[in-house]
């Protein structure tokens, strides 16, 4: 009797040990970009522009919070080459990640931003990049990355790939 009693008490002390917080999940309400110039619709030479400006800082190093040549973050490369054509974004890529429109990763075109979650066990995104290259099936995007400074990566490698968070397009 007393060896059911104790199986009792300890089944009902389990079922009644979880957790009362419950994770409830929603979608980030999106915001379209400010622009500093008239509003018009993006045109590729515009798209042009900020991903060859992005280009002129392939090989400077990282710099958290830099947004020189001197140095450089992944959100500054973002902010500054979108700022040479008078598009303003928030400097932050938890904020840049909740501009724009989200799309699908099969839909990416050039200019669009690509986001991802590099820390061990999250996946709170913390890194952002711009698609330089898209076709069917090959994505490539430049980013400033804290081992080898600002560099051209293609999606379809491992850690890229496993990394990827979502895509937004700002323009």
């Amino acid at each position: 009797m007393k060896k059911i009693t104790l199986l009792l008490i300890l089944v009902i002390g389990f079922t009644s040990c979880k957790s009362s917080k419950q994770v409830v999940t929603k979608k980030n309400k999106t915001t379209k970009t400010t622009r500093t110039s008239s509003p018009t619709t993006s045109s590729s030479k515009e798209i042009k522009n900020i991903i060859n400006y992005a280009k002129t800082f392939e090989g400077t190093r990282y710099k958290y919070g830099g947004n020189t040549k001197r140095g450089i973050d992944c959100s500054g490369l973002v902010v500054t080459a979108f700022n040479k054509e008078n598009i303003a974004l928030p400097r932050t890529t938890a904020d840049l990640s909740k501009r724009g429109e989200w799309i699908d990763v099969k839909n990416v075109k050039e200019g669009d931003l690509l986001f991802f979650a590099t820390k061990k066990n999250s996946r709170s995104v913390n890194h952002v990049g711009i698609v330089t290259k898209s076709r069917p099936g090959h994505v490539e995007f430049i980013h400033s990355t804290t081992s080898r400074g600002v560099i051209t990566s293609k999606l379809s490698e491992r850690y890229w790939y496993l990394a990827y968070v979502q895509a937004r397009r700002m323009m």
